[in-house]
């Protein structure tokens, strides 16, 4: 009868540990999360990127406009990695 008593003792321990775990972690009140002090990083504005959205915004008389085809070239050259070419001089009437 000895070992009967002493198992219940022990289960009736351990579950009044396990309910006051239990109860000690739905009461805790979890801190807030510490506010970032760094910056957000925000990549600096791109002239090109904001003629790009204008042109956009243009639709079909972007085509025509030579502001977006200017910014359209310099975004091809910029995606595939060439070094823009520099304009022409116009010549001097064929001297």
């Amino acid at each position: 009868m000895e070992g009967k008593v002493l198992a219940r003792i022990g289960a009736i321990v351990f579950v009044s540990i396990a309910i006051t775990a239990t109860v000690i972690e739905m009461t805790r009140e979890e801190a807030p999360a510490p506010a970032s002090t760094a910056p957000a990083l925000q990549p600096p504005t791109d002239p090109l990127r904001a003629t790009l959205r204008h042109c956009q915004q243009l639709g079909e008389a972007a085509a025509s406009d030579a502001d977006c085809l200017a910014a359209w070239a310099e975004n091809r050259d910029r995606f595939l990695g060439r070094t823009p070419t520099p304009a022409m001089p116009a010549s001097n009437g064929g001297r």
